[in-house]
């Protein structure tokens, strides 16, 4: 089992400074422990103060190592395709090629309007940016590509990811055209935090089918799920506060209070073990705290008291 932690990313204090200093150190710490990789998630517009992705991570590589950096995921039809890979070739660098790239063409609910991106063509528009966005990373000098949406023709684009022949690609979303596009595009899959453990046992399930039906070898495949959790010693307390955690980020989102893992050391590792069971080959482990200072403790905890549990 690989395991992994989510970054501080709410800056949600009021004092109008970003507790720097505290992100360094849960950053190194969690190299110290030994998390394989540091995520964040993509949230452009939302009433929760979250800090950029990329430019959050671009700090992180400056802070660590070792651990491997990740979005999950970058809702990317909302992006310039161009623009989006130059941005995550920069990370990639400042960190030695340690980056992973979550991807999603985003649900329905998205405000496509604000970006000047047509709902009725979203799914395209995604598709032929992440095949835009290979060409730029691929090994080709100048890159020329004919779409519905973009032409390019001869364009010198440098420099290039150090990871060949781009930075790992997760894919999100939950329905079977998404599944297989994920197979068919990419290199992982990623089950959102907001979608529960049943949920992502369905998905593994569909994916398994898409490797046999596209002949797709599984084991050059990633499987990993973010789960939402809290630990307390009191169950109770726990999720109030898991649930009060959510809600800073997803407001009254339905069926987000369904989604978490809490309780006692013991509840969350049980409750960890299900998603294993589900199919999760990876665990992004997300503390829901209010500050770095919170998460910090809750890491900790993961490390001393449930990650043992699961080995």
């Amino acid at each position: 089992m690989r395991f992994s932690i989510a970054i501080p990313q709410l800056d949600s204090d009021g004092s109008g400074r970003l507790d720097a200093a505290g992100l360094r150190s849960y950053l190194a710490r969690a190299e110290q422990l030994g998390f394989e990789g540091g995520w964040v998630l993509e949230q452009i517009i939302g009433d929760a103060p979250l800090l950029a992705p990329l430019e959050l991570l671009a700090y992180s590589a400056a802070c660590t190592q070792r651990l491997r950096l990740g979005v999950a995921v970058l809702v990317t039809s909302l992006h310039d395709p161009l623009q989006l890979a130059s941005a995550a070739t920069t990370v990639d660098r400042l960190s030695h090629g340690r980056l992973d790239i979550g991807v999603a063409p985003g649900g329905g609910f998205r405000k496509f309007a604000a970006f000047g991106v047509e709902k009725a063509t979203h799914i395209r528009y995604f598709t032929q940016g992440l095949e835009l966005m290979k060409a730029a990373w691929s090994d080709e000098p100048r890159v020329t590509y004919h779409g519905r949406f973009r032409v390019v023709d001869d364009l010198p684009i440098q420099p290039k990811p150090v990871q060949r022949p781009h930075p790992p690609i997760w894919f999100g979303g939950h329905a079977p055209k998404a599944l297989a596009r994920a197979v068919r595009h990419g290199d992982a899959f990623l089950g959102a935090g907001s979608s529960t453990t049943a949920a992502f046992a369905e998905a593994a399930a569909i994916l398994r089918q898409e490797f046999a039906q596209q002949r797709k070898d599984p084991a050059r495949f990633t499987i990993g799920k973010r789960v939402y959790l809290m630990i307390d010693d009191d169950a109770e307390r726990a999720r109030e506060r898991v649930l009060t955690g959510l809600r800073r980020i997803y407001g009254t989102m339905p069926g987000i209070d369904s989604t978490p893992v809490s309780g006692t050391p013991d509840d969350v590792a049980r409750g960890l073990r299900e998603v294993i069971d589900a199919g999760a080959q990876m665990l992004l482990l997300n503390p829901v705290g209010p500050d770095v200072a919170q998460n910090r403790e809750q890491m900790e905890r993961l490390a001393a008291e449930v990650i043992p549990r699961l080995n």
